[in-house]
């Protein structure tokens, strides 16, 4: 499916594409077969209805049991075996709309919806090709808005500032794989976005390199090099993705895969999270966020949380 994904991008055919966490499954189809396939997707896109962002009624992990896996991510980080990882883990939720109501009232700038299996209203990109120029958007970091100072107490956070930066430097080694000229357009600033009962600031960055002419030959390959994509997983990404899956004990599926487009010359790409899937009937929010040596375990099991949302 890589090679064929590459040949539509060489040809110039417009199509769209989404992958799982590591990108092992990659799916791909042209723009007149997303009607037959039942997949939708939008990017930078206003939502059909008006909707106010709401929290749906859910049953989190226990405090007791995200406290034992914070504490086996904090051994690894002390003996060197990561120094970020992004815990992440299900939610069931109850909801009274359908996937495809939530993705057609959802206000998100990158949303997907694949059949009735699930749907993700995103906030992050990934890379965005735009003639010859690879561009990335890191984004790491998240403070509840109402807070004294947010803007001000989050960027000048030790704890955030050190998190963002390996997630910036694993990101300019990523590009490195496939690109040159690796340059750090502009680093950590903030977008706010709208959960329902509170606003939330996140901080991102903006790297860029540039590829080979000829890099429409071989898209996937690129891609595929990048993934798992570095701001939802980890640092170093190897051996940081063995022990999500271990530590996790889940499976993401395509939460924190990508989702993208070719519209013929420019690629567009973004993360999948904020993510909800249906499991056996019932709805599963999938959410988390970036564990460090400074990281506490209130703090980023409330940020689990309060990424449940449906905007």
């Amino acid at each position: 499916m890589i090679q064929h994904f590459s040949s539509l991008v060489s040809s110039g055919v417009p199509c769209f594409f989404y992958t799982d966490f590591t990108g092992e499954t990659f799916h791909c189809f042209t723009l007149d077969e997303l009607d037959k396939e039942d997949v939708e997707f939008a990017f930078n896109s206003d939502s059909n209805e008006t909707n106010t962002p709401h929290k749906p009624s859910f049953s989190p992990i226990s405090i007791e049991n995200y406290r034992q896996k914070f504490k086996v991510i904090q051994e690894h980080i002390k003996c060197g075996n990561t120094y970020l990882l992004n815990l992440t883990q299900p939610t069931p939720i109850e909801s009274d709309f359908t996937l495809k109501e939530i993705y057609t009232m959802a206000h998100a700038s990158y949303k997907l919806r694949v059949r009735d299996q699930f749907v993700c209203f995103s906030p992050e990109p990934f890379i965005t090709i735009e003639e010859n120029t690879i561009h990335t958007y890191p984004m790491k970091g998240t403070i509840d808005a109402s807070l004294p100072n947010a803007i001000d107490a989050i960027l000048n956070d030790p704890k955030e500032i050190a998190e963002h930066t390996m997630i910036v430097d694993l990101l300019r080694n990523d590009l490195g794989i496939i690109a040159k000229k690796i340059t750090v357009e502009k680093f950590r600033y903030i977008t706010t976005i709208d959960t329902g009962d509170k606003k939330l600031h996140q901080v991102s960055s903006h790297i860029s390199g540039l590829l080979d002419s000829h890099w429409k030959d071989n898209a996937g390959i690129l891609i595929s090099a990048l993934l798992p994509a570095g701001s939802i997983s980890g640092t170093p990404k190897r051996k940081t993705v063995a022990l999500i899956k271990e530590i996790e004990e889940y499976d993401r599926g395509y939460f924190t895969g990508i989702f993208g487009h070719f519209d013929g010359k420019n690629l567009y790409s973004a993360v999948s999270i904020r993510f909800i899937e249906k499991i056996n009937g019932k709805l599963i929010y999938k959410s988390g966020g970036g564990i460090t040596a400074d990281s506490t375990e209130e703090s980023e099991y409330k940020e689990m949380i309060d990424k449940v949302y449906i905007p």
